[in-house]
């Protein structure tokens, strides 16, 4: 599941996540389209088929679904539950198998060393304490080699307002990614700041600061 929308001025839709998802999530059409995020294809296009990932926060599906499409077996969870069903009609329309489920990050049945990737796309809807809790699930999920794929919005993304959570503490730098990674006992493999025009559904759409991560179990 992404951010919500860059004009957002509190932290007011945070307080009820479920309801304020499932009001986005009930437009016509799919908020953040249908293909995968770019940074996501260009890294996991390599992936051997048959690996076991896990989409956090997914949303409508377009990221697991294309993931699935690619041989892999999928687990997604979001915690709205129009998003989820929007993604179920995306996987059948596409012949792609999905393994959805309806969570919020802090009561999904984690896996332990369970899967061999983890994806967490544009998840700043997080505070920094469930920030936190999560790196901490996410690295806990992973066998040993297994790869954490995390990309979002950082500072620079409150003067472009062109997607994200329009909320400081929910943003990301290098340095804030590079210090969960290392407490939750990832390698970092990649680590970069960088720009792009995102043409991702009406949500995110235009000049957009970013930041990946992919880091490693050991």
């Amino acid at each position: 599941m992404n951010s919500p929308p860059s004009n957002t001025s509190s932290a007011t839709p945070f307080t009820r996540p479920a309801a304020t998802w499932n009001e986005r999530f009930a437009a016509a059409g799919y908020l953040f389209g249908t293909a995968p995020n770019t940074w996501l294809r260009e890294r996991a296009s390599a992936w051997p088929a048959g690996r076991h990932v896990l989409c956090v926060a997914d949303g409508e599906g377009r990221n697991s679904v294309w993931l699935a499409g690619q041989g892999h077996r999928v687990d997604a969870f979001d915690i709205a539950e129009v998003g989820v069903a929007k993604a179920r009609v995306l996987a059948a329309e596409q012949g792609a198998q999905v393994n959805f489920s309806v969570h919020h990050c802090d009561n999904y049945p984690w896996p332990v060393a369970g899967v061999d990737a983890v994806v967490a796309i544009f998840v700043q809807f997080a505070d920094p304490a469930m920030r936190s809790r999560m790196f901490e699930h996410m690295a806990r999920s992973l066998r040993p080699g297994g790869q954490l794929l995390l990309l979002g919005y950082t500072p620079q993304q409150l003067v472009y307002k062109t997607g994200g959570p329009g909320v400081l503490s929910h943003l990301y730098t290098e340095d804030l990614l590079r210090d969960l990674a290392r407490s939750a006992g990832l390698r970092i493999d990649e680590l970069q700041a960088f720009e792009d025009d995102l043409a991702e559904g009406p949500g995110h759409h235009g000049r957009s600061a970013l930041v990946g991560l992919v880091g490693t179990a050991t």
